[in-house]
């Protein structure tokens, strides 16, 4: 496990945009941590090295964002999904398929149905800027 502590959003960004070159097709990221944690501006960071015109924004009303790349970067906001049926309604399967990296917000709520080899990326709050990131199952 790779732990680090960031003060800014603009620290988060710069941490994930570390992580992008260990990006793998069919990697999914699965994001543990509340409201306002900086799970988002993790994603922004990993698109701005991996697909930099990317214009990354919460998925939260449409649930799946796309930003290209390649492989394909994709953006899912679990909040609202509580079940199979719904997991199955979002496209989630088929994204995993075509071996996009799948970033997930929410994780919580799919804990169960994500893949064995998901990559744990948790959230802890310091303070109202200082984030602890912990990040495992990524060889850095």
């Amino acid at each position: 496990m790779h732990t680090v502590t960031t003060y800014s959003a603009s620290e988060t960004e710069a941490f994930a945009a570390s992580l992008a070159p260990h990006l793998k097709s069919g990697m999914v990221l699965a994001f543990f941590g509340g409201l306002g944690m900086g799970k988002t501006a993790f994603v922004r960071g990993l698109a701005s090295a991996h697909c930099p015109d990317a214009q990354v924004s919460s998925p939260t009303f449409a649930l799946v964002n796309e930003y290209g790349g390649t492989p394909p970067l994709i953006h899912f906001d679990m909040y609202r999904v509580s079940g199979y049926d719904d997991l199955l309604t979002t496209g989630f399967f088929d994204y995993l398929d075509m071996g996009a990296v799948v970033a997930v917000e929410w994780s919580e709520n799919i804990a169960d149905m994500l893949p064995l080899d998901a990559v744990r990326i948790t959230f802890t709050r310091v303070d109202d800027t200082t984030r602890t990131i912990s990040v495992e199952g990524l060889s850095l």
